[in-house]
């Protein structure tokens, strides 16, 4: 029996929380595939969801047969050449070279095993938390140390979370979750160069370091940049304290940044008003794959719209502030699309001092978009007599 069939005969029960294969040979056949357990009339299956292009197929196979599809998807020219694998007792990652040489890293987890009930493989209490209503399982768990998350107060080091950083644990998955989205996007075979710009106290950045090279094995180097010099100073003491070496943090203002001449992912995470408009210029000028931001106090347009058709609406402060502030991301959307970029706006989970929970996710795919879509941003820029920053800056 080969070292991946000892792993997958290892890992498929029920202590399985999570398996996802990427890296795909061909798009066409899928570009993803999840694999979770699911408890149906009272019997163990696993859960695959495979994703193909804008659509999602799901199949529920017992564990033979996973068993072996699983193998197919990962031997010499199988669909794909990487599985991440996250269990309740450890984590582990499959790479396949294009020889189809097959390396496996694991890590075991410390967690609290002592409710007996729930040990072994075939226990009553493993199997009933597989049903279709069972709480959320998170990418990093409850109850399972992380260093960063020790060192910043999110958790005790015996895993429990703070009960006045829930929301912060909550908030870091949901990150983790949207990167997960577009891991595929970025470099295979070189170092992931990352700018986080306006990085604050950074827990997202720690969060982003240890899921990409801690946990999926890539080689990065991120920076985090901030104007505050004592943010930045603690931030560096926790990087070296936990050895993070690609990890690093700067003092110093977006507009003005010139640290690096090529990046292939581009973060700002609440960079104020035109903060993120020079963020979102630098990554489209470095050609970055992936940007993801989420903007806060988007005053510009606030203070530039003036309509007359719609001065009944805008006459009220509060939703001339709104309205200002959706149409000023609509518009930075719109004009990564027209710069090759495949743009989505999400919801996030609101950060801590403010109510602003929308992320712009951009993905490079193509280049310049020009003619209708540009002359659509205008007509808009145009009719609410606005001139954003971001449409001046590229």
């Amino acid at each position: 029996m080969s070292e991946l069939q000892e792993l997958l005969e290892q890992i498929l029960d029920q202590e399985l929380i999570q398996l996802i294969l990427s890296n795909t040979r061909d798009a066409a056949q899928g570009e993803k595939l999840k694999v979770r357990p699911v408890l149906i009339k009272e019997k163990l299956y696993f859960q695959e969801t495979l994703y193909l292009g804008t659509k999602v197929f799901h199949t529920n196979r017992r564990k033979e047969d996973m068993k072996q599809r699983l193998e197919a998807c990962l031997e010499k020219d199988g669909l794909f050449r990487q599985a991440q694998i996250h269990c309740e007792s450890m984590d582990a990652v499959v790479l396949v070279s294009r020889k189809g040489a097959v390396s496996i890293k694991k890590k075991n987890k410390n967690a609290n095993r002592n409710n007996t009930e729930n040990k072994g493989r075939g226990g009553e209490a493993g199997l009933q938390k597989l049903s279709h209503d069972r709480a959320k399982q998170y990418i990093l768990q409850e109850g399972q140390p992380v260093d960063f998350l020790v060192g910043l107060g999110v958790q005790s080091p015996d895993g429990r979370i703070a009960k006045a950083r829930y929301d912060k644990f909550r908030q870091i998955n949901r990150y983790l979750e949207f990167i997960e989205d577009i891991l595929d996007k970025l470099p295979k075979d070189r170092c992931i160069r990352i700018i986080d710009f306006g990085c604050g106290k950074s827990y997202l950045t720690f969060a982003m370091y240890y899921y990409l090279h801690q946990l999926q094995g890539r080689d990065i180097q991120v920076t985090g940049l901030d104007l505050k010099e004592d943010v930045i100073r603690h931030c560096s003491e926790l990087a070296r304290r936990l050895h993070y070496e690609g990890l690093e943090f700067m003092q110093g203002d977006i507009s003005s940044f010139t640290g690096a001449d090529r990046v292939d992912m581009v973060v700002s995470l609440h960079a104020c008003d035109k903060a993120t408009d020079y963020a979102l210029e630098k990554a489209v000028r470095w050609g970055a794959s992936v940007i993801m931001a989420v903007p806060c106090c988007q005053h510009e347009l606030n203070g530039q719209i003036h309509c007359d058709l719609l001065r009944p609406v805008l006459k009220y402060g509060v939703i001339k502030e709104r309205m200002a502030a959706l149409i000023t991301d609509a518009i930075r959307a719109n004009l990564l699309e027209q710069n090759g970029y495949d743009t989505q706006i999400l919801e996030f989970i609101d950060m801590e001092h403010t109510p602003k929970n929308l992320m712009i996710r951009a993905v490079k795919t193509s280049g310049m978009r020009a003619g209708q879509a540009s002359a659509s941003v205008d007509r808009v820029t145009e009719f609410l007599h606005v001139n954003p920053t971001l449409k001046e800056l590229l």
